[in-house]
């Protein structure tokens, strides 16, 4: 056991009451280690390297959307997985960002704990920073183990934040198209 993520999960079973040793646990450790380290891979990630590689110079002034990006995270209070779907909007300024590049993006600040409110406006500020857009619009429906399975333990409650900015903020019109392409049927877009 060199890695010490394996050793504290074999000291987390201890102290739950189990053998670490037992068949069916004994490889128990070194799979917890290999999860959570890919579950949390976005802290080796830089998400201004992620997206400058696909920046483009487009003559292209209308709304650019990619909605329904599926994620999970680890909520940082509990370590207990949230998911759901991310739809992220954008009015270039002049480039565009490979479209590839925007679930990358997303999976990049998922992979790490998080909450979902950090998650949302990470994802638009990294957007503003690289882009300078004339807008960005980010908005994160998700349903969270930690309020399923202990506290209120509440099954079908799921929880939606935003991070409007820019025309998106400030132009009645532009939140309204925006709302509007996410209320949409997806089955419109096949």
């Amino acid at each position: 056991m060199n890695d010490p993520i394996e050793g504290l999960v074999s000291t987390l079973l201890k102290e739950l009451g189990e053998d670490p040793d037992r068949e069916g646990l004994e490889k128990t450790p070194a799979r917890v280690a290999v999860a959570i380290r890919r579950f949390t891979e976005g802290y080796s990630k830089d998400p201004v390297e992620i997206l400058n590689d696909a920046l483009f110079k487009v003559d292209y002034d209308e709304m650019v959307l990619v909605r329904d990006i599926d994620f999970f995270s680890l909520c940082e209070h509990h370590m207990v997985p949230f998911f759901g779907r991310v739809h992220v909007g954008y009015i270039p300024n002049g480039k565009v960002v490979g479209l590839s590049k925007i679930p990358r993006l997303v999976e990049m600040f998922a992979r790490r704990l998080q909450v979902q409110e950090r998650l949302t406006t990470q994802i638009a500020e990294t957007l503003e920073e690289v882009l300078n857009p004339r807008g960005v619009g980010v908005v994160i429906e998700s349903k969270h183990l930690c309020m399923m399975m202990r506290g209120v333990e509440k099954q079908n409650s799921y929880a939606i934040t935003s991070s409007l900015r820019g025309e998106f903020e400030r132009d009645h019109k532009t939140r309204q198209e925006f709302m509007g392409f996410l209320r949409q049927s997806r089955e419109s877009f096949v």
